[in-house]
């Protein structure tokens, strides 16, 4: 990049203020929180992203210079917004995913369930499939969610999209293939939790430990007089 089209040490230093602007705003909305999924918290999120990425750029084109916030790419985000700008409807699409892991414990709460209900004719709960059907009739999704763990089941991925429309769609228009339609452009915010996340930060935290052991180490080596200080690769 020439001179002439670098960012000025202003423009760099504006953007360092965006982004301290943005982080009291992000910590102002999560301190102010109405739940799990406060789209203020969203929105203050995705500023914040936003003035952090600016902010990389233009001390990189500007010092040859990076910083350690990690912006995800193109490829994992949404397209820009292109619903309509007051919407008259909207869609909440979720997915949660689940493994069966105590199907003892999903049976016996299938059996109770049919107990209760006292209806005649072929018990449903002797098959897994029956259990879930029995299950997922009786509760709903969000008390399967927070109760899981009763049901035998153990949480996997899970994500909640919220998409806008001009319109209600028409009785049954959709039943048939709900999932099918979705415009991701459509799509005003999404909120993913997953165990990949827990990975990284579990990651990040076992990098750091390395680190303070081989601190640690080299530090010891120094301390001895009998023994040669080692040459170490930090890289």
């Amino acid at each position: 990049m020439s001179d002439a089209a670098q960012p000025t040490a202003a423009e760099v230093r504006a953007a360092a203020e965006a982004v301290k602007t943005a982080l009291d705003r992000h910590l102002a909305a999560v301190e102010r929180r109405s739940g799990e999924d406060d789209p203020a918290v969203y929105e203050a999120f995705n500023q914040l992203a936003a003035a952090a990425e600016v902010y990389d750029e233009l001390l990189y084109d500007r010092y040859d210079e990076v910083t350690p916030f990690e912006i995800p790419g193109a490829e994992d985000a949404l397209p820009p917004y292109n619903g309509p700008e007051e919407p008259n409807a909207l869609s909440v699409l979720i997915r949660r995913d689940y493994a069966v892991a105590e199907p003892q414990r999903l049976l016996a709460q299938a059996e109770r369930i049919e107990a209760a209900e006292g209806e005649d004719g072929p018990a449903a709960s002797g098959t897994i499939h029956g259990a879930l059907g029995l299950l997922f009739g009786e509760f709903e999704p969000d008390e399967i969610a927070s109760r899981h763990k009763e049901f035998g089941l153990e949480e996997g991925d899970s994500t909640l999209w919220v998409t806008a429309a001009d319109e209600p769609a028409e009785p049954g228009e959709w039943l048939q293939a709900p999932f099918e339609q979705v415009d991701p452009q459509q799509v005003v915010c999404r909120f993913d939790v997953s165990a990949v996340f827990d990975d990284e930060i579990d990651d990040d935290a076992d990098d750091d430990d390395e680190t303070e052991d081989t601190d640690d180490f080299d530090s010891d080596l120094d301390e001895d007089e009998d023994l040669e200080p080692l040459d170490v690769d930090s890289r």
